[in-house]
């Protein structure tokens, strides 16, 4: 017993964009702020979603408001919730001046940049307690994301390619190495999985896993069924047949809207152990 209470557990988080975009974003933001989670793994509009936030607010609409409509307005549409133009226009006219500073570094310094290296960047840059990148930044807890360029990010990466040549260069090569790592080097303590949603997220974090083995635990939270064989429906024990997961694992899969059930996993596991640890002064 003695034993496997020195036994930490490191705890991987895994979230879609949609999930910041939405107000599941605060909830995120006081698990890093409190040193709760030690590695994220999210998708680019999980990045920018963020930092835009920052800089200008996002409404609430209705699922039903026409396209067409909103497109004439300038607004775009991310389920019930409404994203101005402006703000990503806001969003380019900061981030912009810092890539240039970026690529000064690459070039002077020879700074090797990788997605977790620019998302620490970012994070630092935006200097704002309501960002969750800030907290990860502060507290040195890595986030990654390969498919960096898959939004808006990679639109100002686009457009700032052309500034000059080669241009900003990220290396994914290396954030692979770092997020297995992340797992391998585990060491004794076991690592417990917490995905919200599926896609990739869901498999870079299964996959780092893998390298040791598989994790020991496992909560998947998502509306995403398993027969259409695709892996952000798949169920803990398919990934047990890999070895993302281990055997011995314990493992959930909670049927349900993530921004629904999130929120009260939190409050009744990680806030309340807070809440004890501050009352006792443990």
């Amino acid at each position: 017993m003695a034993f496997r209470e020195s036994v930490t557990c490191k705890v991987f988080l895994g979230f879609t964009s949609n999930l910041i975009s939405s107000g599941v974003r605060d909830i995120i933001r006081y698990l890093l702020q409190h040193r709760m989670v030690d590695v994220v793994v999210t998708t680019a509009g999980g990045i920018e979603e963020d930092l835009v936030k920052c800089l200008s607010p996002t409404y609430k609409g209705d699922f039903d408001l026409p396209g067409a409509v909103l497109r004439s307005k300038g607004l775009n549409r991310i389920g019930n919730l409404l994203v101005p133009n402006d703000n990503y226009c806001r969003f380019e006219d900061w981030i912009i001046p810092i890539f240039d500073q970026m690529l000064h570094e690459q070039n002077l310094q020879n700074v090797l940049w990788t997605p977790s290296k620019v998302i620490a960047r970012l994070g630092k840059e935006i200097n704002d307690e309501s960002s969750y990148l800030y907290w990860a930044y502060k507290n040195n807890i890595p986030v990654f994301c390969p498919g960096l360029t898959d939004g808006s990010l990679g639109d100002m990466l686009y457009f700032h390619s052309f500034k000059s040549e080669p241009g900003l260069v990220i290396d994914i090569v290396q954030d692979i190495r770092a997020m297995n790592g992340e797992a391998v080097h585990t060491g004794l303590r076991k690592t417990g999985i917490i995905i919200l949603g599926g896609g990739l997220p869901k498999h870079h974090i299964c996959n780092a896993n893998m390298m040791r083995n598989g994790a020991d635990f496992a909560v998947f939270i998502n509306t995403a069924q398993e027969y259409d064989g695709s892996d952000s429906g798949a169920r803990p024990d398919e990934a047990v047949s890999w070895g993302k997961i281990r055997v011995s694992a314990k493992t959930v899969k909670v049927h349900c809207d993530a921004t629904i059930a999130f929120p009260l996993l939190v409050a009744e596991t990680f806030a309340e152990k807070l809440n004890r640890s501050t009352e006792t002064g443990w």
